[in-house]
């Protein structure tokens, strides 16, 4: 079984999401021995955003510069990665209202036309097996849909919308918010943390 461990906080050991799916590998990781994890640090080792260059060769452009070369290797490795994955881990703090640049540069490696979906006569279609999604969602403040800033989050409503977009359905959202707020903090990290150890996929 493989396991696709994703953080894009750049806080480092101050990051709350880092902490979640850091607990979410070892609770899965506990059920399931056997299990294999690759992961990725989007904040130490970011993947640059998408250029014209790579749609080109995404599009079937050969890339005869070097450093393109590279770029498109380091994309087909991404998908790669992301394609032998049974189950996905994603850290995803809520920044500004919605997700770290550098997590969306990651999805922009993953939701490919021809790779991961298409489109046809009737809408787009996956072409893709679904698998598990759990998103560490933490926020400073409270967005939830029974909160009056809930129009204010294009955090979870966008990565619902991108990963239901190539057919991954099966979404668990851990979520930890009011981490702004000293009163509100740590009980809502400790709530989160004993959701995890709830959450233990087939």
């Amino acid at each position: 079984m493989q396991l696709l461990h994703i953080d894009s906080s750049a806080l480092g050991e101050y990051s709350v999401s880092r902490q979640l799916t850091a607990a979410i590998v070892a609770a899965q990781k506990s059920a399931h021995p056997d299990l294999q994890v690759r992961y990725y640090d989007l904040a130490a080792e970011p993947i640059a955003h998408l250029t014209g260059a790579e749609l080109g060769v995404y599009r079937g452009a050969e890339a005869t510069d070097p450093a393109l070369q590279q770029l498109a290797a380091q994309n087909e490795q991404v998908m790669a990665d992301f394609l032998a994955a049974d189950l996905i881990v994603i850290g995803a703090p809520m920044y500004n209202f919605s997700i770290p640049s550098q997590l969306k540069a990651w999805i922009d490696r993953i939701l490919v036309a021809g790779k991961t979906f298409r489109y046809t006569a009737t809408g787009p279609e996956s072409l893709i097996d679904n698998k598990p999604v759990i998103i560490a969602s933490t926020r400073g403040g409270f967005h939830g849909a029974e909160s009056p800033t809930a129009m204010l989050d294009h955090q979870e409503r966008y990565l619902t919308t991108a990963l239901n977009f190539i057919g991954l359905t099966n979404l668990h959202f851990i979520r930890a918010e009011g981490l702004g707020m000293p009163d509100k903090r740590d009980a809502s990290v400790r709530a989160a943390l004993l959701e995890i150890q709830q959450l233990i996929l087939p």
